[in-house]
């Protein structure tokens, strides 16, 4: 074909999808066009995903280059370096360059790419804020880290995470900050995210989610960023890698259609028959996508249809996402959200930093997360994408694709394909064999005998399930666990060992329980996850941050919910005493929100019911300003402390029991406990305010304060234990309190004070808070601590603005307007 006689190709824009297209075109169709690119860049075509290991130093420029110059001399085509397009003539079916340059085209492909989006905060515009996109950006980003000061990348996703490893390989001090609770949040559930987080961390690099920036703090230059809750970062050089958006501001000045991206059709047509895009600035079927995967099909449909072939066509296929930082090895494809109808199968090894995630429905694989062995993640898309049907391997599934046999394999299958150097017990260095080899010399039985011998499963725990499968192969039918309660189905762990692991380890959030417990699903349940939540607040006081979404809908909104679906609030009154202030602004709420019923409770405190939930804040703020806080009568928490009138009034009162339960109250109220605690101070022996059935109770008596425990009379009906007498109201207090601080740390969740202390004995309680004095100091001095934490009134909180969506009224949807 003659060079007159070959039609003319102009693309705009050189990176890696049109790139791909050309060898494609020139594969098909070899000689059809004259091509001339014209690329915003001064330089070739180079791989923009290896980007990062030019930034950490593993490669050099040169390294990542696509197509050199020779490649298109070869190829006879024209390349202007450096011209950015600034219109398109449909008319004339010319483009112009900023330079100048006029080109006329038969077709004309339009792969602009993608921007960066930029934060909307003041400071943005300082020297040493730069945005992650291009070469540019990396030498600009090598020049800055040669100071070797402080860096900040906004933004936890893909490309933020590899500027972070690559500012920090180069010796800058950074610190990134991400809006969302958890890393790459778009390609990673929250149990992989926390998983990449504290790999990130491992690293140097500090991590800062929720993270909101109100401003880039500095005169000429970036001196820091400042925090939307004040913190207040210092920097030297601001990273942006929030996000990308399509360049489709030149075809939409040219008038073609663009929606979030320039629309094309399965074929990469625009609205204009000569006129194609693909790449980061399409949207074909309403999606726009920064993966090179399907860019690269892109790139093969638009070359088949410039070649003649018109019946390629672009169709959606899930792309997995990958992290390209040495070390860290993740793998996501698929949807993996919650939903109706899914189930999913999870394996964790906390010892190798290992979790695995397979998302099923309708026994088809539709989504997968792998974090630290992403062996198998190629054969799992694989078995995606052909919508297998998984059942025959369901059980081993998890395992991967060695593990699978051609038909149904036992669970514990995969155990014993284990050779027997492998190791089961990270922390002692324990294989398979020498378990194995322990359990049949020895005459081994139970996983206590076990553990003796061999150490394996006795330090952390989290490999207690591999060794009782060993155990199970090795002795068959004979073999019977000790019958532990797990918390739930999501682990075989108890409650005890939970605890004991959580302070062993240091585990400090629900997502660094269930990685490094080996849960087995991705985000526990509605029995584990308010359980862990009490567990770490009790724990952690000062570090933990309750997770909100972890409470019942009682805690949650700080009332009770009654069956009608409207709500009752109690305001606390300290020891069940009250004044006229308080009773009339009680009673105007009442009035004002048409309370339907109000009544005296049997813990001396006055029940507004039937409020509705949007009302609840409102309520709220008029019964603070006259000085009411919760008396969080839904919490597992303290409720009340009942109190007779004591000596001041009655004929009979041998101290003043009021006051001491007051006092009682006013101390520890705020505290979260296991289950509800109650309490009450009567007067004297004759028990008018019933201390003797209440979860801690006080008898005063002439020589001082009888303190009672471990009472019940709900479901069940118990009268209290003795703890001891103390003589003076300070003795009392502390005695109460450090009580209460055993029974937070050692109690299960939900176990109430009663069923506790019959579990670990009435006389290891009293050696403990009465005979020991340094213990029961400690004890007192910890709970002391966790109120500088928990003394905040919730209803406070909410009446400015806490958790407000939980109040809106839920909007009411119309037939019509449900239709549109």
């Amino acid at each position: 074909m003659t060079e007159t006689a070959r039609e003319k190709l102009v693309i705009v824009g050189n990176g890696m999808a049109p790139g791909r297209m050309l060898e494609e075109l020139f594969e098909k169709a070899p000689g059809r066009y004259a091509v001339t690119i014209f690329n915003a860049e001064p330089r070739v075509n180079y791989d923009r995903i290896m980007l990062s290991p030019v930034l950490s130093g593993e490669k050099e420029y040169e390294e990542i280059i696509i197509h050199g110059d020779g490649w298109y001399i070869k190829h006879g085509i024209t390349l202007y370096k450096g011209h950015k397009i600034i219109a398109i003539d449909r008319d004339a079916k010319t483009v112009t360059s900023d330079h100048g340059v006029t080109e006329s085209y038969d077709k004309l492909v339009i792969a602009t790419g993608s921007v960066p989006f930029i934060i909307p905060v003041p400071g943005k515009e300082l020297r040493g804020v730069i945005t992650y996109r291009d070469l540019d950006d990396v030498q600009a980003m090598l020049l800055a880290a040669q100071s070797r000061e402080k860096a900040v990348v906004i933004g936890g996703g893909l490309l933020g995470l590899e500027a972070a490893a690559g500012l920090q390989a180069r010796g800058m001090d950074v610190t990134v900050l991400h809006v969302m609770p958890t890393l790459m949040e778009r390609q990673l559930d929250p149990a992989a995210g926390y998983l990449l987080q504290k790999t990130v961390e491992e690293r140097g690099i500090k991590v800062v989610t929720k993270a909101n920036t109100k401003r880039i703090l500095g005169e000429e230059k970036v001196e820091g960023i400042e925090l939307d809750d004040g913190r207040i970062i210092p920097a030297t050089l601001v990273v942006m890698a929030v996000g990308i958006r399509p360049n489709a501001g030149l075809a939409k000045e040219a008038g073609l259609a663009v929606n979030r991206g320039i629309v094309v059709d399965a074929g990469m047509q625009t609205s204009d028959g000569d006129i194609m895009a693909l790449g980061e600035c399409a949207e074909v079927g309403g999606m726009v996508y920064g993966l090179v995967a399907p860019l690269y099909e892109m790139a093969r449909v638009a070359a088949s249809h410039l070649a003649g072939d018109r019946r390629a066509a672009f169709a959606h296929s899930d792309t997995p996402t990958k992290l390209k930082v040495t070390g860290i090895n993740l793998y996501s494809v698929g949807d993996f959200a919650d939903a109706d109808g899914r189930e999913e199968i999870v394996l964790r090894d906390a010892t190798a930093g290992i979790y695995k995630r397979l998302v099923l429905k309708d026994n088809r694989i539709i989504g997968t997360v792998l974090y630290g062995d992403t062996a198998d993640g190629a054969w799992f898309n694989d078995l995606l994408k052909r919508g297998r049907d998984i059942s025959e391997m369901r059980d081993t599934l998890i395992f991967g694709q060695a593990y699978q046999g051609g038909s149904p394999l036992d669970p514990t299958a995969a155990v014993a394909a284990l050779p027997d150097d492998a190791e089961i017990c990270g922390c002692n260095g324990v294989c398979k064999g020498k378990i194995v080899g322990a359990i049949t010399s020895k005459g081994l039985t139970s996983l206590d005998d076990v553990r003796a011998h061999t150490k394996a499963s006795a330090s952390c725990g989290s490999c207690t399930g591999l060794v009782e499968q060993i155990m199970s192969l090795t002795l068959g039918d004979t073999y019977n666990p000790a019958a532990v309660q797990p918390m739930c189905n999501c682990t075989d762990l108890g409650h005890d060992d939970v605890r004991r692991l959580i302070k062993a380890k240091k585990l400090k959030s629900i997502p660094a329980v269930m990685q490094e417990l080996e849960w087995k699903t991705s985000c526990g349940c509605a029995k584990c996850r308010p359980a862990l939540n009490y567990y770490l607040v009790c724990d952690w006081p000062d570090e933990y941050a309750d997770d909100y979404q972890s409470r019942f809908i009682n805690e949650r909104v700080h009332a009770n919910i009654q069956k009608d679906g409207t709500y009752s609030v109690v305001p606390r009154m300290w020891g069940g005493v009250t004044n006229s202030k308080e009773l009339r602004a009680i009673a105007d709420v009442v009035d004002k929100f048409n309370v339907p019923l109000v009544k005296v409770t049997g813990g001396q405190r006055i029940d507004l019911l039937g409020i509705e939930k949007e009302d609840l804040p409102a309520v709220w703020a008029d019964l603070g300003q006259a000085g009411f806080v919760s008396g969080q009568a839904y919490a597992k928490g303290l409720r009340t402390v009942k109190t007779c009138v004591g000596s001041d009034w009655c004929r009979f009162g041998t101290q003043d029991s009021t006051g001491l339960g007051i006092r009682i109250e006013k101390f520890m109220w705020g505290s979260w406990t296991p289950a509800k605690l109650k309490m009450a101070v009567s007067g004297c022996p004759r028990n008018c305010a019933e201390a003797t059935c209440k979860d801690v109770g006080v008898i005063c008596v002439d020589s001082g304060f009888e303190i009672h425990f471990a009472g019940a009379a709900g479901l069940d009906i118990k009268g209290t234990e003795v703890l001891g007498l103390v003589r003076t109201e300070d003795e009392a207090l502390e005695h109460i309190v450090a009580l209460t601080q055993m029974y937070r740390e050692q109690a299960r969740y939900l176990e109430r004070i009663y069923k506790w202390a019959k579990r670990v004995g009435l006389d290891e309680i009293r050696r403990q808070i009465m005979d020991d004095v340094e213990k029961r100091k400690a004890y007192f001095d910890r709970f002391v601590f966790s109120q500088k934490f928990a003394q905040v009134d919730p209803w406070s909180e909410r009446v400015s603005g806490k958790d407000k969506h939980e109040f809106r009224p839920m909007a009411t949807v119309g037939f019509n307007q449900a239709a549109e």
